[in-house]
């Protein structure tokens, strides 16, 4: 059992941190990564000058699309996890399958851990390698500069996110504020309108009153006067169509009838003269509205 899964080290373990696979991610090339490591890997390309990603172990090119979660690698591995291996087996877990020497070795180009002795065969001829201490340590400071780097980037994010927040805040208030003031003006404007509207009509149906008041008593005492008139013509005629002697002796009270009975002309009310500025006024500002808004008729 331990010697088949020592056989499948080199696709159970990542190449990045050269430890067993969590969550898994696989590319097109064939080769399959830690989420976290190959994710660091990219953000890591990505600031680069060439700012490609590509493959850390056959440098093929690739997209975040690319990834996809190798759920038969990840079952694997889970078995491996629950495999409990003797001193013996664990001692051999560090040595090289093909020669059974210690892996002391990474190879850059190949990206996988190999003993002294694969790095003396044809497979890595001319390749660079480095003791495993030191790629782990480098490999460990990159990562660590990353995740120092994306701590503070979410560090960035967070306050720039409750910058937004305050400020958000900020504006509904200062809306709500302006909202309330401008229906506090408009009520005092309205109440003020309604307060106007009301003593207008109040003072226009008291001059309608007035003047129509006044023409009655003037429409009352033109048709008195015309009685009059009627009945100091008719005595008139009456006179000259009588007896003389009945006409000399009632001559003089009958002119006296006629001087005293004077038309007096009735009080009357132009139109012109009214008081309608107040109407006017309120055109005016009506006329202003629409000129600066665009408002029904």
């Amino acid at each position: 059992m331990a010697l088949k899964i020592l056989n499948i080290q080199d696709e159970v373990f990542c190449p990045i941190c050269l430890e067993l696979l969590t969550e898994s991610l696989s590319l097109d090339c064939g080769h399959s990564f830690c989420e976290a490591c190959i994710t660091a890997n990219t953000k890591e390309a990505e600031i680069r000058p060439e700012g490609e990603n590509s493959c850390p172990v056959c440098g093929v090119r690739y997209s975040l699309e690319n990834l996809w979660p190798n759920q038969h690698l990840a079952n694997i591995v889970e078995k491996i996890r629950k495999v409990q291996l003797s001193p013996e087996e664990e001692l051999k877990r560090d040595l090289c399958v093909r020669h059974e020497e210690k892996l002391l070795l990474f190879c850059k180009e190949d990206r996988k851990i190999i003993c002294w002795l694969c790095e003396r065969s044809q497979e890595h001829h001319g390749h660079h390698t480095f003791l495993v201490e030191e790629v782990v340590k480098e490999c460990q400071e990159k990562l660590q500069a990353a995740l120092e780097r994306l701590k503070t980037e979410q560090q960035k994010v967070e306050k720039l996110e409750a910058d937004i927040r305050e400020e958000r805040t900020s504006w509904k208030k200062q809306m709500q504020t302006e909202r309330q003031s401008i229906q506090a003006q408009f009520k005092k404007l309205k109440d003020i309108l309604e307060y106007e509207e009301l003593r207008e009509l109040q003072n226009l149906e008291n001059e309608e009153k007035a003047v129509l008041g006044s023409l009655a008593e003037a429409e009352d005492e033109l048709a008195q006067h015309s009685q009059l008139l009627t009945d100091l013509i008719s005595d008139l005629e009456h006179q000259l169509q009588g007896s003389t002697m009945d006409m000399l002796q009632d001559v003089n009270h009958l002119m006296e009838r006629s001087r005293v009975l004077s038309l007096k002309k009735p009080k009357t009310f132009l139109k012109g003269q009214r008081n309608t500025f107040r109407a006017l006024d309120l055109k005016e500002i009506i006329q202003a509205f629409k000129k600066a808004h665009v408002i029904p008729h």
